[in-house]
């Protein structure tokens, strides 16, 4: 039987990428009775992205409920993040009991450096996987995967690989023929098999 609508909370910072957030976004949302998105930031208010427009969280991370699906994205801003003890040992905290606890592109570094990827596989963008896979004590990092899901984290490659990660995230929860419906609502054409990843090769990974 399909689920209950879920609720996914995004977690936002200066510098975070654009796609990485609006693609799943997107399709979270195109049946807004599927799933309800929430964005977070340190501050209700403006947060500016890599590319330079901003967005509007509605919530603080100290006012932020008790997740249900989060979703980290990653974009330049995660370096700095990266080595801030603050924002980890928060992150490690607030997404530990998560139901599911999600990343895009170098989001999943953020993951690891919180704690929240050891023990499990997980993959990251290929042109930053060098830098990613450095954090974290000890994460089966996965080099050549458009996404990897292990347990209840799901991590994604590159940029528009979130887009396919949700779906795959959709077509777990609510079946495969409404993530279908969303897709083809988007006009979107997905890959499905997790391990394709030309990018892999290109970037010297495979």
């Amino acid at each position: 039987m399909p689920e209950a609508k879920r609720r996914v909370t995004v977690v936002l910072f200066e510098g975070f990428e654009l796609l990485d957030v609006f693609g799943p976004v997107e399709l979270f949302r195109i049946d807004p009775s599927l799933f309800d998105v929430e964005l977070i930031a340190p501050q209700a208010g403006p947060v500016r992205s890599s590319q330079g427009p901003e967005v509007i969280a509605t919530t603080a991370f100290a006012d932020a409920a008790s997740p249900d699906i989060v979703l980290v994205p990653g974009g330049q801003g995660t370096r700095p993040l990266a080595t801030d003890p603050e924002f980890l040992a928060w992150l490690g905290r607030w997404a530990a009991d998560a139901r599911l606890v999600t990343s895009v592109c170098t989001g999943s570094a953020l993951l690891a450096a919180a704690g929240l990827l050891d023990g499990f596989r997980a993959t990251s963008n290929k042109r930053a996987f060098a830098w990613a896979s450095s954090q974290g004590a000890s994460v089966d990092w996965v080099p050549q995967a458009r996404w990897v899901e292990d347990g209840n984290r799901w991590t994604s490659s590159g940029v528009a690989a979130g887009m396919d990660m949700t779906a795959a995230i959709i077509a777990a929860i609510h079946g495969p023929e409404v993530a279908t419906t969303l897709t083809d609502a988007a006009e979107l054409e997905v890959h499905a098999d997790a391990s394709w990843d030309p990018y892999a090769v290109k970037n010297g990974l495979a």
